[in-house]
Parts: structure tokens; C-alpha cells; sequence
């Protein structure tokens, strides 16, 4: 799909610095400045070693850590200038999340679990069952919608997880290492969903992943190596 030329996200001179624990004014920098634009419709997959920051990149994105200092700007909007409440319902309702773990709730249908993000933000599950049964749909998934994730697969499971973090038309989907528990044929069809609903939603992606494959299917790569990002 056609990107259009402003950013959906921009991120501008982050960084990140931890405690190193190994003495009270000592710190651990692991992210160096990072900028970054990222425009709607665009897959871009994050590598780099283990270690180097991709996850807490990808976290700060998400709006799951605050930065040490830099701004990450949705629309123009500087999301860590919100309280923790709006900052709380942005993250719920903008942007969408899938992990190496599907992070499921095994009590609950596909159906349900879909559906929980918007539950979240406030509505009843009769208002979004449809919209959560054609999710399911388009993931491949349409008879499937009763049951639990311990009947589903690994690649099902996951499948679930990608259409939960659709449910409420987030402008970005972070998905961290997510063919990672997954067997190559699976991890596969997980990537081709990826692509597929990157053209035809024109949905965002930002993908850590450790895949060679999954990375040279991205519109871009970008590598994380001694805190800042060189693009590829």
C-alpha cells in the first residue's frame, strides 16, 4: 500500500539508561539518541544482538517504559506529555501489541480474547463480537472462535494474538520477537499474515526479530548496535 509522507510515529533523541547496580550514581545506557520516523502502511523490522535494546525500544514505542529523555510523537502528539490515566487509555486504544508469548487468557474463547482490548476501553462484548468474529476471519481463524488457546495450536495461538491487538484500530502494531516460539512452518504463515495485513489494512508494523526471513520481508530493517539505530 502507499505510504503516506507524514509519520504516524515519530521518535525523536531517545534514551534510555538503567541502573547498573553496581555502585549509586553508576548507570547502564542502553539507548544512545535514537530517532526514528515511521509511516502508515510500513513494516519495519528491528534487529541487532541480543541485548543491544530492541525490546526496550520497542517498550518505550509502546509506551510500556518512559524514556530517559527524547520524545515519541504519535501524530504530532507527544504521548509521555500525557498523565499516567490518558497515557494509560492511549496505549489501550492507539496502539497494539503481540509478544513471543501470546499472553492469553486460557478461561476465555478466541472470540473473548479478542475482543478483551476493547473491554478494556469500555464496551460490551455484544458491541464487539462481530468486529472480533471477522478478525478471526481474516486471521484465517473462523472456526475457531469458541475455542480456548489450550485447544488451539502454537500458530493459532498467535493468530488470536494478532487479531486481539487489531480489535481497536491501533495506528501501530509492536509485535517483539513473535515467530520466536513457533516451528519454521508456522513462523512462516505468521509472517505472510504480517505482510498481508500490512497491504490490505494499510496497518503499521514494528517487529523485533531475531528471523532473517521475517526481516528481509520488511519495507525497512534498522539495527540496534551500541545504543542507536543503523538503518540497513
Amino acid at each position: 500500500m502507499k505510504q503516506t509522507a507524514e509519520p504516524v510515529l515519530a521518535v525523536r533523541q531517545v534514551t534510555k539508561t538503567f541502573p547498573s547496580g553496581e555502585g549509586k550514581d553508576e548507570t547502564l545506557v542502553v539507548l544512545r539518541g535514537i530517532s526514528l520516523d515511521v509511516r502508515r502502511g510500513e513494516i519495519i523490522a528491528v534487529v541487532g544482538a541480543s541485548g543491544a535494546g530492541k525490546s526496550t525500544l520497542l517498550h518505550i514505542i509502546g509506551t510500556l517504559e518512559k524514556p530517559t529523555s527524547g520524545t515519541v510523537l504519535y501524530d504530532g502528539t507527544d504521548v509521555f506529555a500525557m498523565g499516567d490515566e490518558e497515557l494509560a487509555r492511549f496505549r489501550n486504544g492507539r496502539v497494539g501489541f503481540v509478544f513471543q508469548f501470546h499472553h492469553l487468557l486460557p478461561e476465555f474463547t478466541a472470540l473473548e480474547n479478542v475482543a478483551m482490548p476493547a473491554l478494556i476501553r469500555g464496551k460490551k462484548l455484544h458491541e464487539v463480537r462481530a468486529l472480533a468474529a471477522d478478525l478471526l476471519r481474516e486471521v484465517g481463524l473462523e472456526g475457531k472462535v469458541d475455542q480456548k488457546p489450550p485447544r488451539l495450536s502454537g500458530g493459532e495461538q498467535q493468530r488470536v494474538a494478532v487479531a486481539r491487538a487489531l480489535v481497536n484500530s491501533p495506528r501501530v502494531i509492536l509485535a517483539d520477537e513473535p515467530s520466536g516460539n513457533l516451528d519454521s512452518e508456522n513462523a512462516r504463515n505468521l509472517h505472510r499474515l504480517i505482510w498481508e495485513l500490512s497491504r490490505s489494512r494499510g496497518q503499521t508494523f514494528i517487529v523485533v526479530t531475531h528471523n532473517e526471513s521475517l526481516a528481509r520481508q520488511a519495507d525497512r530493517i534498522v539495527q540496534i548496535a551500541d545504543g542507536v539505530l543503523r538503518p540497513q
